[in-house]
């Protein structure tokens, strides 16, 4: 495949993510801190195909860099209701292409760990806060804001599991089996889970990948 038609898949991709989020907004009703989640989840799961769409990690880095540059318009003059953060301390969703574009440079040789230094992020962020919001009963306080022990495990279910699939099934170096790949998932998700629990602010967008790729 070209990279022109990389290019295109992931423009179109995104974009596409971005209509079903807006789309579940007015048909539904769902708040912008879900829908925001359903695009995070969905532009994270975009990492499975880069490796396939691109034949160098640049064309995505630089995608991913004008995207980084359009989410700070949206989140400075809230354009997208679907996306958009009532808290203007909120710079996550800038922060997130940022984060893949790194992983994206630093794992272009390696898709297992490009994609799983990814999924904590993805699935495990992109669930912890609406499984808090809504299940929520048992909260604890970091720096005054407050946290749930449900968010926090369903950031290391849902994250540890698709960082352990993303190990095992994507194919390339290292080719991990699925009881090998179980380890440094586990390890991954657990230390991301005590780093996210403390980060503030969107801040766990790039602590938590941070802490992923080690």
């Amino acid at each position: 495949m070209t990279d022109g038609l990389g290019l295109s898949f992931a423009v179109l991709y995104v974009f596409g993510v971005i209509a079903l989020g807006e789309g579940l907004r007015r048909w539904r009703g769902y708040g912008n801190t879900f829908t925001r989640k359903v695009i995070h989840i969905g532009v994270g799961m975009m990492s499975w195909f880069v490796p396939f769409w691109f034949s160098s990690p640049w064309p995505f880095v630089i995608v991913a860099l004008i995207f980084a540059g359009l989410l700070f318009l949206v989140w400075r003059y809230q354009f997208d209701a679907s996306m958009a953060s009532s808290d203007e301390a909120y710079l996550g969703t800038v922060y997130f292409p940022l984060a893949a574009a790194a992983v994206t440079l630093l794992f272009w040789e390696q898709p297992p760990l490009l994609v799983g230094a990814l999924m904590p992020l993805t699935w495990g962020d992109g669930l912890a806060s609406v499984v808090g919001r809504t299940f929520g009963r048992h909260s604890y306080h970091v720096f005054g804001h407050r946290r749930s022990l449900e968010g926090s495990l369903a950031f290391l279910v849902a994250g540890g599991t698709f960082t352990w699939l993303a190990l095992w099934l994507m194919p390339g170096s290292p080719d991990l089996t699925p009881w090998t790949a179980l380890l440094p998932a586990l390890a991954a998700i657990l230390l991301a889970g005590v780093v996210e629990a403390i980060s503030l602010f969107g801040l766990d967008n790039l602590t938590v990948t941070a802490v992923a790729t080690g």
